[in-house]
């Protein structure tokens, strides 16, 4: 892999924006501001206290539109977005306006399809009946609440600033403003999480209605606050065996309800109900990632932008582009990648993308209940059991050599 700094008007290999527009197209805008920084968090987020006056929610948005201009001469004529997904950070902090000013800058600048998804993400603390109303008169059809846990002691833990029950009021808002597909986001394994304390967070999650649920296991990331105390010896790290054992409870709860795996960590109520963004990452799609720190993908080049918001909104004010790095990825690179992105789908990898030591891989796998033996022989495709959902990067390993 190849990495270097890339020029405004650089353009991508004509190979690369060859096949644009037949594979899913997105565009993903990240927000970098935060109201206060969580414990277990290791993001590209800023709280008001962290960033200096050339910083803020005006001229980052300033460098979104130049960026997103940007965005339009380097690929030409660039299909209309399929989704568009507003993640940080916290984008409920700009306000329903701020949101719609988003969505009109990538409608002006890219183009959104008819139909598409519009997803943004949202604290439960700073949003409103009003707020919902505002975003989906904008054109959002999709929200996504940050809710991690129902109760409290783990809320502390995570240092979440929202009560217990405001996520799924929120939930409830948003779907009285007309959200047909809301998702609640989970996290599990933090440490002092009972299995009680689980149990109550499905259950509210169940109750609220909710089309699609996020489980992620906690990960205790370098750098972080919740790094340093189980360094220090204040919390114990996350058990393995627990982690497995909450994440059947998980699957087991959802899937009684209805809701069924998609991706190793995600769960819908219907096809519909799918996050079609993330879909086309883990298919292999291409993608503008617009904001400090943003990652963009177009057939098989792979940039980033820089991560502090007034290096990003200097650089792009200056006519200069925002980008911090860029990698050309080999076939090695990219077979990886489809291996490991595909394997997570429910409806996984067919053995054709393998070699014959993949392929003898993935028998020895379904020999060892890890793969579906069923789907390998009616449809020739590897698909990973319940059991090897729990080990799916060890799986992902064996196959791709």
């Amino acid at each position: 892999m190849t990495s270097a700094v890339v020029p405004a008007e650089s353009a991508l290999p004509a190979e690369s924006l060859a096949g644009l527009g037949t594979r899913p197209f997105g565009v993903y805008v990240h927000v970098p501001f935060c109201a206060t920084r969580c414990g277990y968090c290791d993001f590209n987020t800023y709280t008001a206290g962290e960033l200096d006056s050339a910083s803020s929610p005006e001229s980052w948005l300033d460098g979104l539109r130049r960026e997103l201009e940007l965005a339009g001469r380097v690929l030409g004529a660039p299909p209309p977005a399929d989704t568009v997904f507003v993640g940080g950070g916290t984008p409920s902090l700009l306000g329903a306006g701020g949101l719609e000013s988003v969505l009109g800058a990538v409608r002006d600048a890219v183009g959104i399809a008819p139909g598409a998804e519009v997803t943004t993400e949202s604290n439960p603390e700073s949003t409103s009946p009003e707020f919902f109303a505002g975003i989906r008169d904008a054109g959002y059809t999709r929200v996504s609440l940050g809710m991690q846990s129902a109760a409290r002691h783990v809320l502390r833990v995570l240092d979440r600033v929202h009560t217990p029950g405001r996520p799924v009021a929120a939930a409830a808002e948003a779907r009285a403003a007309g959200f047909e597909h809301v998702n609640l986001d989970l996290i599990y394994g933090t440490p002092g999480e009972r299995p009680e304390d689980l149990r109550a967070s499905l259950d509210a999650v169940l109750e609220s209605g909710v089309d699609h649920v996020s489980a992620y296991a906690l990960i205790v990331e370098e750098g972080t606050a919740l790094a340093r105390r189980v360094r220090r010896g204040e919390l114990p790290a996350p058990d393995d065996d627990m982690l497995a054992e909450y994440y059947e409870q998980i699957d087991r709860s959802l899937a009684a309800a209805g809701l069924r795996w998609y991706e190793v960590s995600n769960w819908a109520a219907s096809e519909a109900a799918r996050c079609g963004h993330n879909l086309g990452y883990w298919r292999g799609g291409d993608w503008w990632g617009a904001g400090p720190g943003a990652h963009s993908h177009v057939g098989g080049v792979r940039w980033w932008n820089v991560k502090h918001p007034s290096r990003y909104a200097a650089a792009l004010a200056s006519g200069a582009s925002p980008v911090g790095g860029r990698e050309m990825l080999t076939e090695e690179d990219r077979h990886l990648e489809r291996v490991m992105l595909e394997l997570r789908l429910a409806e996984g990898l067919s053995l054709d993308v393998l070699d014959q030591s993949g392929i003898a891989a993935a028998r020895d796998a379904a020999a060892e209940g890890l793969l579906d033996q069923s789907a390998m022989d009616s449809r020739g495709r590897a698909v990973l059991t319940a059991r090897g959902r729990l080990l799916a990067d060890g799986v992902v390993r064996r196959l791709a050599g």
